[in-house]
């Protein structure tokens, strides 16, 4: 320990515990595409990107197996979010249901 936190300890002051970083956590807007395993939906993510060499916009798809305890149903827009493993295929946990899509 250093004089400053020796000191304050000795007093009886609260010192202050070294600040934990948070993780960023990557988070994605999808809508459930299939609801057909227990506990698991499917969940399709739209992203728009530059074509490099002509400039236009081109839309691409990515599907990700998604643990559910909300009880979505096809159709719902949701917000998932990276987790642990969870399964072979599952490394994404839906966080909120935002209702059905447009």
């Amino acid at each position: 320990m250093n004089e400053v936190t020796e000191a304050a300890s000795a007093a009886g002051e609260a010192v202050a515990a070294p600040t934990e970083k948070k993780k960023h956590v990557k988070q994605r807007l999808g809508i459930v595409t299939s609801t057909k395993v227990a506990k698991t939906v499917t969940v399709t993510v739209d992203r728009r990107v530059k074509h490099p060499r002509y400039g236009k916009f081109i839309t691409r798809l990515k599907k990700y197996a998604v643990h559910d305890e909300l009880g979505c149903a096809e159709g719902d827009r949701v917000l998932i979010e990276e987790t642990r493993p969870l399964s072979k295929t599952k490394r994404w946990k839906i966080v909120e249901k935002l209702g059905k899509e447009r």
